[in-house]
């Protein structure tokens, strides 16, 4: 049967690969999602916004409920694509096209898993979501979506990791910093600079230490990546702008990190937002106790996923493909990739004990 769910899988592929899905405008990627799961599925299929999900007709209150999700949505094609993007092309085992690999091959990899196992009695109730609007965290994707699939206890999160598990990504934080001074003449000993006042405080972002320490996350990392002022050579700037990128770990929360920072900082300091989380699950999970069951590595991930906006929800990511190919010129995945995918995932919902 994994020979056929597998072929299925490519053909669906293809029709994905062949209709635009960039974020934000997705619907028709969703129709062939939605379309295929009411061909292929026994449970009810569901859909808000471009999101569409299903729960197995098994279903008991009574189990913890694993949600099995990965994304259909594109980013924009690469000004360097030598293909047509949009052209499904089978070479030597590749299949070429966006958003082959990031995110579709898991898309198709993961119906297929759920297809097999639908019917099957397992410890825990199995909830099928292909969402929307990863590529950019929209409002209309996951974050429209949780609230829509009740009690969730833990996330498979199918992104392409070479089918092994990523058991933790940082999350991010991006602050608008803005140092006041006061205008005056360069020529005379007038006015207060407000470059040396951010000047400062970018000094004491680069000596600063995090007093906690993520055992899987390490330490958390601060990078001043941009800076603004003044308006011309003879006058002494009465503001400067700059921008802190923050990569957090589960040692503090989001909003913890911002307090400390904003303390810390003379300069005014707001977050553009604390959404995106870090994610981190220990070798006592369930989740990775089944990775590491089948002979899955565990690693973690230096990119974000839908299991940043998963607060509270233990999460796993594993999926089909490499990461350094997405968001590339000329995407593709292997189709031996996709096969062992489905069985990859197979085996990995038969050994999970929640």
């Amino acid at each position: 049967m994994t020979q056929q769910l597998t072929q299925e899988a490519i053909g669906l592929l293809d029709r994905l690969i062949a209709t635009p899905s960039v974020s934000r405008d997705e619907a028709a990627t969703a129709d062939i999602v939605e379309a295929f799961l009411k061909a292929h599925v026994k449970g009810e299929v569901k859909r808000i916004y471009n999101n569409v999900y299903v729960r197995t007709p098994l279903w008991d209150d009574t189990r913890p409920t694993l949600l099995m999700n990965s994304h259909h949505d594109t980013v924009k094609p690469s000004a360097s694509y030598t293909r047509n993007p949009y052209e499904p092309t089978h070479e030597e085992g590749r299949i070429y096209g966006l958003g082959s690999n990031d995110a579709g091959a898991s898309v198709v990899s993961l119906i297929s898993a759920y297809r097999y196992m639908e019917m099957q009695e397992l410890p825990y109730n199995m909830l099928l979501a292909i969402s929307a609007e990863e590529e950019v965290m929209g409002e209309h994707g996951m974050r429209a979506l949780l609230p829509e699939l009740g009690k969730v206890d833990m996330a498979l999160v199918g992104e392409p990791t070479g089918m092994q598990a990523a058991v933790g990504e940082r999350g991010l934080v991006v602050m608008d910093c803005t140092a006041h001074g006061v205008r005056g003449h360069a020529a005379r000993d007038e006015g207060v600079n407000a470059l040396y006042k951010a000047m400062e405080d970018i000094e004491r972002i680069r000596g600063y230490r995090f007093e906690r320490t993520s055992p899987l996350l390490g330490d958390i990392k601060m990078t001043v990546t941009q800076i603004s002022a003044g308006t011309q050579h003879n006058v002494i700037p009465d503001e400067c702008r700059f921008v802190i990128d923050i990569r957090t770990t589960d040692a503090y929360s989001n909003e913890e990190t911002v307090a400390i920072v904003q303390q810390l900082l003379e300069s005014d300091a707001k977050e553009r937002s604390t959404r995106v989380h870090a994610s981190a699950i220990y070798a006592e999970h369930p989740l990775v106790k089944a990775a590491t069951a089948i002979g899955r590595e565990t690693f973690v991930s230096p990119t974000t996923s839908d299991m940043a906006l998963m607060h509270g929800i233990p999460s796993l990511k594993m999926g089909v493909g490499q990461s350094a190919r997405s968001h590339g010129a000329d995407e593709y995945v292997m189709e031996s990739e996709i096969e062992e995918g489905i069985k990859v995932y197979i085996d990995y919902l038969k050994v999970l004990k929640p």
